[in-house]
C-alpha cells in the first residue's frame, strides 16, 4: 500500500495511450542514451531515447537499442553501422560520450513492426539521416545496416 495524501486526479490531465507512429520520416533529437546490460548480461546495448521536434506527432518519442556488446560480431557491426549513420547524420564522427550527440537535430526513418511477445504494432527506427535546411537537396550515402546516411562534417557548434 502506497499513500497517496495530497493527490487530486481533478488538477492533473490524465494520461492517453498512444497509438506507434505511422511509418515515415521524422525530424528528432536525441535526448537520453543509457547504456544498459542485456537480458543475459553477458553483453552491453545503447539505448537511445528520441523525442519529434516538428510536425503533428512533435513531442512525441521513439526508442532504439544498438547492442554494442554481444556474443555474435554480426549484431555488433549492425550496432556500430548504425551508430555511425546517425555521427555522421549529426556531425559528431568521434564521440568520446553518447551526450555528445543529444539536442542535435536528424530525421529518423521509422516503421511500424509488429512485437513477437505481444503481437502489438510497435515503431522500429530503421536508419537516420542528416536534418536538410531549407532549400537544400539531401545527398545519400549506403551504409552497411541497408539504411541512409548523409555526410555531415559540419560541427555542432557552427550549426
Amino acid at each position: 500500500m502506497a499513500s497517496l495524501t495530497g493527490f487530486d486526479a481533478s488538477q492533473v490531465e490524465p494520461s492517453v495511450a498512444f497509438e506507434p507512429l505511422p511509418a515515415g520520416k521524422y525530424v528528432a533529437k536525441l535526448v537520453e542514451s543509457t547504456q544498459k546490460p542485456t537480458r543475459d548480461t553477458k553483453g552491453k546495448f545503447l539505448e537511445l531515447k528520441f523525442q519529434i521536434i516538428d510536425g503533428p506527432c512533435q513531442g512525441r518519442f521513439v526508442w532504439t537499442r544498438l547492442c554494442l556488446e554481444h556474443a555474435n560480431p554480426v549484431t555488433i557491426q549492425i550496432a556500430r553501422a548504425q551508430l555511425s549513420a546517425l555521427c555522421r547524420c549529426v556531425g559528431v564522427l568521434q564521440p568520446r560520450d553518447s551526450v555528445e550527440l543529444h539536442n542535435l537535430p536528424v530525421v529518423i526513418v521509422v516503421r511500424l513492426t509488429t512485437r513477437k511477445d505481444t503481437r502489438e504494432p510497435t515503431n522500429e527506427i530503421k536508419g537516420f539521416e542528416k536534418h536538410q535546411g531549407a532549400g537544400q537537396a539531401p545527398q545519400a550515402n549506403t551504409v552497411p545496416n541497408g539504411g541512409n546516411s548523409y555526410a555531415g562534417t559540419t560541427p555542432p557548434w557552427k550549426r
